[in-house]
């Protein structure tokens, strides 16, 4: 079972930056495919960025490019998502996933076995 955290939401300015967490604790996060997605309420979970297992590769939703990177730390089992130039459209739900799945790009949440209970960003225009 692995069982995922988000941290790092937050109220934020137009502009800023802020760098998400998820923490996955145990050996079976190594082998995963990790993502991250965000929800607005009444609207579907969207795809943002995910990363393979060995973090050498990484995809992004076309919205996010150039302004979010994800990376992972195996040694502390850790999943960031850094984003930068924040809009107001990025005012979501920011949830962690995992996949056993093979294969970095997937964008759908019905790939992934496991999530987080989400982390709130809200950016202020």
């Amino acid at each position: 079972q692995v069982q995922l955290a988000e941290s790092g939401g937050g109220l934020v300015q137009t502009g800023g930056s802020l760098t998400l967490s998820c923490a996955a604790p145990g050996r079976a996060f190594s082998s995963y495919t990790m993502a991250w997605f965000r929800q607005v309420p009444g609207k579907e979970r969207e795809f943002v960025a995910s990363i393979s297992w060995t973090g050498r590769n990484t995809y992004y939703a076309d919205s996010v490019k150039g302004r979010f990177t994800i990376s992972r730390d195996s040694a502390k089992n850790t999943v960031y998502l850094q984003i930068n130039s924040l809009k107001p459209d990025d005012t979501a739900d920011y949830y962690c996933a995992a996949s056993s799945r093979i294969g970095w790009t997937r964008t759908y949440p019905n790939e992934y076995d496991y999530w987080g209970q989400g982390t709130q960003v809200t950016v202020s225009s």
